[in-house]
């Protein structure tokens, strides 16, 4: 409730959406925002939606359109994978027909049916062809991280478990050799958020959105990290420089 209470608005943030150029075939993480489901959000009756988030985006801007002027078309991109099924993720879905669509199991449960909807998700906007393989993270432990499924042969691409922000969240680390890039998703909104232990936004739990920041700041004590939050204005920079979080073999602390 305190989020209907608040009347403060951020400034505009990013939305960021990343492509994996790897030997195995291209692997999209998130697909951001869309232009055709902006009035379907301002007419939509959940209040969440209606109310509390403002979007603000041209056609050129859109991943698809994005990618192509790097020279990514659709039918490239083998993989993508949804850290969470909210609308600011999965909205430009549209331009991927011909790839793989993983998202883990348990999120896309709860995104189905009038429970979903109540939920903050908006299944009946997803694409008639939206068919995703449930994604179930069985290789064990990563790090700190209590579940993995590699998402390529040699595993230097991977997904761990992070939740908080949803129950099922995930976020992708890719094995950059000297540095580790960390897609977080909505892990928190921002780094210093991060570094701080801050639980901000919507969260399906406070305690679980904890433990998942525990557990990035251990992974970035251990590895080189470079952590890239959806929506942190400093993502772009951070990965541009290579920038770590300034933690790296540090001991950790008790909470």
């Amino acid at each position: 409730m305190d989020i209907f209470a608040d009347r403060e608005w951020t400034d505009w943030l990013p939305t960021y959406a990343w492509a994996i150029e790897h030997r195995e075939g291209v692997i999209v993480v998130d697909t951001g925002q869309s232009t055709h489901l902006l009035e379907q959000a301002r007419r939509s009756l959940h209040p969440y939606i209606r109310w509390q988030a403002r979007f603000q985006i041209e056609p050129e801007q859109e991943l698809g359109p994005q990618l192509k002027a790097l020279g990514i078309g659709p039918r490239d991109v083998r993989q993508v994978m949804l850290t969470h099924l909210h609308i600011d993720h999965d909205a430009g879905l549209r331009h991927f027909p011909h790839s793989k669509i993983c998202i883990a199991a348990g999120e896309i449960a709860k995104a189905r049916g009038v429970m979903g909807t109540l939920r903050g998700y908006l299944p009946q906007r997803w694409p008639d062809w939206f068919s995703p393989s449930p994604l179930v993270l069985d290789d064990g432990p990563h790090g700190p991280f209590r579940a993995s499924k590699r998402l390529t042969r040699d595993g230097d691409v991977v997904a761990v478990a992070t939740p908080g922000h949803t129950a099922d969240h995930i976020s992708v680390i890719v094995d950059d050799g000297d540095v580790a890039f960390f897609l977080a998703g909505d892990t928190s909104y921002d780094e210093a958020l991060m570094l701080a232990g801050k639980v901000d936004g919507v969260s399906a739990s406070a305690a679980a959105s904890g433990a998942t920041l525990g557990a990035i700041r251990d992974f970035a004590r251990q590895r080189p990290t470079v952590y890239l939050p959806t929506h942190d204005p400093m993502s772009g920079g951070r990965f541009a420089r290579r920038q770590i979080v300034p933690l790296f073999g540090q001991a950790g602390k008790p909470g």
